[in-house]
């Protein structure tokens, strides 16, 4: 399941409100290191700081190689291992041909996930959120924390 080559990056994020405040954490471990991002926004949406967390996770990667993505978000999830291709088929429409909430960091997260492939890619989990699951919980602090501290000069994340 995770051996020991594999990078697991646990992400959470979220707002205060929704729209609102929001904040975003990756803690990623490779066997005994351990690396905590996160980032906030001043307005933005939960789906969009889910989205941020995944894609932030990744990015920080310095080379390709084969992670597990761990996550309590089915839309974040479900979006990339069932809907986004079916989304790229249609133009970024939905199947109400709606355009597709949040294109840009969808294509972002693409974009980050195609970087692992040759090295064995990107393994999607889902776990209960606020199940007692350290690390989750340890994410989801991080991305309330981040939240929390928002100022009026932090940046504003919409479509």
């Amino acid at each position: 399941m995770t051996g020991p080559r594999r990078v697991i990056i646990y992400t959470d994020g979220g707002c205060i409100g929704n729209p609102g405040p929001g904040g975003w954490a990756a803690i990623l471990r490779y066997g005994e290191h351990i690396k905590e991002l996160s980032g906030r926004f001043r307005e933005t949406t939960n789906n969009r700081m889910e989205l941020r967390a995944a894609i932030e996770g990744l990015e920080a990667l310095t080379r390709p190689c084969p992670v597990v993505l761990v996550t309590d978000s089915n839309y974040l999830r479900q979006g990339i291992t069932q809907w986004v291709h079916t989304w790229q088929r249609n133009g970024w429409r939905t199947a109400s041909k709606q355009p597709v909430k949040n294109q840009d960091l969808w294509q972002r997260l693409l974009a980050a996930v195609a970087r692992h492939e040759p090295a064995g890619g990107v393994e999607w989990q889902w776990t209960k959120g606020h199940a007692g699951e350290a690390w989750n919980e340890r994410a989801d602090r991080l991305a309330n924390e981040a939240a929390r501290s928002v100022t009026e000069d932090d940046p504003v994340d919409r479509e």
